[in-house]
């Protein structure tokens, strides 16, 4: 007995073959149907849907690529990769091989760092939150701490005492590039307030300022940002060292690099606007280099990328639960995945991508989550080929944020498996219900006989 099709009640839709959308995008209608080597299709079989899947070699190549931009230029040079971007261990642990240092902004990623051996003296500590008894580790351990606010200089001294030692450190700046500005962290230099946290650091006789730390906003794809950022750290230096004889043995300028999505809003895809590493290169390093030192004792720079680093080489498989005509005649396709992982999808017009050859015809498309609420909207408009029940779409970029910043929330993480040289590396299996309420007791008083 032949088994009867699902009916649909036919609808007039106008299609486009190739041709541009409003973002000036060619449609991508070549199916994405493998990743390293491997079908989408018996990946997902395998391991579930929806899935993380990180290619190992574009990791790598990406570290490598920025390496090589920055040190051509300012030969004292040291990526410390942003753990709080994705800090899975293996993520973590691949860029450890590639020569990162660790910039962390909890005790939490601090206990990352160093469970895969990160030295001490190779961890930059960060943020406007480190409790007493982590400063205190940090530097036991030799780690390079960043000071954020007065409160956390007055806690350091202390810490200076217990040890009975004068303890080396950053100062966290800040600088009017943005709009609005970014004022949340550190000390202000055009307020006077950054050169009068130096001097009171200095002053009190128990530390030493010895780095400049600046992180001038996410994801700036304006370069020129950066080049304002490194002429106000030399300017600054140059004024430290005259009036209070500070002497820099490094001077940070963050993250905030652009990957390749685009941003909600831009008219541009990211493929046209997103600066490559060289030009963020060039609008840094030869700046700093006018600095206040001999060409010998230039301070070590530091960056501390994260997108930049591990947005591309992560995708989504994601499988089609359903599709519905809605009442404004646009399509709705509903899939397995949320914004419970897909945190970034307030910020980024993902790509969508069939993993099946589903043809050239076009049709505008809202893509929902799985997650039983109103906003858990994928993409709003996305151009994607007739996709139906069980079909599985590709999102590429996906590595930055999405896993460190996922929840479970109505449905659980998934797997999260890494691809290279032809082997396929479990790095984080997916979660049971008994895993997320591990840590929940029931008192026997609420328990039904």
């Amino acid at each position: 007995m032949t088994e009867k099709k699902a009916y649909s009640k036919p609808t007039i839709i106008r299609h486009s073959v190739g041709v541009q959308n409003k973002f000036g995008r060619p449609p991508a209608t070549v199916p994405i149907n493998r990743l390293d080597g491997f079908e989408v299709s018996e990946l997902a079989e395998k391991y579930g849907s929806p899935l993380f899947v990180l290619s190992v070699k574009a990791l790598r190549d990406r570290y490598r690529d920025l390496k090589r931009a920055f040190s051509t230029r300012y030969p004292n040079f040291q990526i410390a990769y942003s753990y709080k971007t994705n800090y899975l261990k293996s993520v973590c642990s691949i860029l450890k091989q590639e020569g990162a240092w660790a910039e962390v902004v909890s005790g939490f990623e601090y206990d990352i760092a160093r469970n895969i051996e990160v030295p001490g003296n190779q961890i930059v500590f960060n943020g406007p939150y480190k409790s007493h008894e982590e400063l205190t580790r940090a530097f036991n351990d030799g780690a390079i701490v960043n000071l954020d606010n007065y409160d956390e200089m007055q806690v350091v001294e202390k810490v200076a005492s217990e040890l009975g030692k004068t303890l080396e450190v950053g100062i966290r700046i800040n600088m009017d590039l943005n709009d609005p500005p970014w004022h949340k962290f550190g000390f202000n230099v055009e307020a006077g307030h950054a050169f009068e946290a130096v001097k009171r650091a200095e002053a009190g006789g128990k530390l030493k300022v010895v780095g400049l730390h600046i992180h001038t906003g996410t994801y700036v794809d304006d370069v020129t940002i950066y080049s304002r950022a490194a002429q106000g750290l030399v300017n600054f230096y140059s004024y430290i060292q005259e009036q209070l004889g500070v002497k820099l043995k490094y001077w940070d300028l963050g993250g905030g690099y652009a990957s390749h999505n685009t941003l909600h809003g831009a008219y541009l895809p990211a493929e046209q606007t997103c600066p490559t590493f060289d030009q963020y290169a060039e609008a840094i390093c030869p700046i700093l280099m006018s600095g206040p030192f001999q060409a010998q004792d230039a301070p070590k720079l530091f960056i501390e990328p994260g997108r930049a680093i591990i947005d591309e080489p992560f995708s989504l498989i994601t499988s089609v639960v359903s599709q519905k005509r809605l009442p404004s005649g646009q399509r709705g396709v509903l899939l397995d995945s949320g914004m419970n992982i897909m945190s970034s999808v307030q910020w980024y017009r993902y790509n969508f991508q069939s993993a099946q050859d589903s043809g050239t015809m076009l049709e505008d498309t809202i893509v929902y989550g799985g997650l039983c609420m109103n906003i858990d909207v994928l993409q709003a408009s996305s151009s994607i080929p007739p996709v139906r029940r069980g079909d599985l779409l590709v999102i590429p970029h996906v590595g930055a944020y999405n896993i460190s910043q996922s929840w479970q929330f109505i449905y659980l993480r998934p797997a999260i498996i890494a691809i290279e040289d032809g082997e396929v590396y479990v790095i984080k299996k997916a979660e049971t219900r008994d895993y997320v309420q591990g840590f929940e007791d029931v008192p026997g008083k609420f328990i039904t006989n």
